[in-house]
């Protein structure tokens, strides 16, 4: 399991490379719950962390969307 810290704020910045490698690991052949789970590991957080970054990611239509 992933130990993140909970309280631990992530910039904008760092939220925006979470959702750009989100999306690219689905460009990439990955299906979604598999790229939740890849791009969750390689920046240490949380599956449930990554699914409010995609959620805000696409409602703020951040790179690659805009």
């Amino acid at each position: 399991m992933i130990q993140e810290k909970e309280h631990v704020q992530l910039s904008e910045d760092q939220r925006k490379a979470i959702f750009l490698a989100l999306v690219d690991a689905q460009d990439h052949e990955m299906n979604v719950a598999q790229s939740r789970i890849f791009v969750g590991e390689h920046f240490n957080v949380s599956e449930s962390r990554v699914r409010e970054i995609e959620r805000e990611g696409m409602k703020n239509k951040w790179p690659p969307l805009a």
